[in-house]
């Protein structure tokens, strides 16, 4: 899904927005998990035999806005994100990137996962300044999440270990997400 040089183009961007009104998982695409309003899909990469992940859901009273300063904020981050090992960025060929230390369970070793944020806002959220106040006056629903990720943890890693963290780390991280949105010191 990502483009040359790991930025999504604007063509993805759109159709992940997209699919937080639809998802799009017909076809290859298995359901992993279904709890707590989060639903894991994911889909065998053939030729590395990898995994791909699509993550919906909807985190309850969390602004995007909010939402998307809690999950960048690199300093806070480290404080409540129990993969996080190590977490900094650096200035490379006038890119910021990220340095991030994955702390695996054993019987794994940590992981380096260096990675070039990026961040897009959907035209409903740039112009919807009074979206948490709205909502609530409307009583309409949370706002749905939508996460797409491939990782490759390297080495030879077996299937019920891989099954295993995608069934459990994902519904945990998303977890510590809601709380730590709700304990954001910066929260207003």
């Amino acid at each position: 899904m990502a483009a040359a040089g790991g930025s999504f183009s604007d063509e993805e961007f759109w159709k992940a927005c997209a699919e937080l009104q639809q998802p799009a998982v017909a076809g290859k695409w298995e359901l992993l998990l279904e709890t707590s309003g989060i639903s894991v899909y994911r889909l065998l990469e053939e030729s590395t035999w990898l995994y791909k992940y699509k993550i919906f859901g909807v985190l309850k009273d969390c602004s995007p806005a909010l939402l998307t300063e809690v999950f960048m904020d690199l300093g806070y981050r480290k404080q409540w994100d129990q993969y996080v090992h190590e977490l900094y960025e650096k200035e490379c060929d006038g890119e910021t990137l990220v340095y991030w230390q994955v702390a695996y369970p054993f019987p794994m070793y940590n992981r380096d996962m260096p990675s070039v944020p990026q961040l897009r806002k959907s035209w409903r959220e740039q112009n919807n300044i009074c979206w948490e106040e709205k909502n609530k006056r409307l009583g309409r629903k949370p706002e749905p999440v939508f996460m797409y990720y491939f990782d490759n943890p390297g080495g030879l890693i077996p299937s019920w270990l891989i099954n295993w963290v995608a069934r459990n780390g994902v519904p945990s991280f998303l977890k510590d997400l809601e709380e730590a949105y709700h304990k954001y010191p910066k929260k207003k």
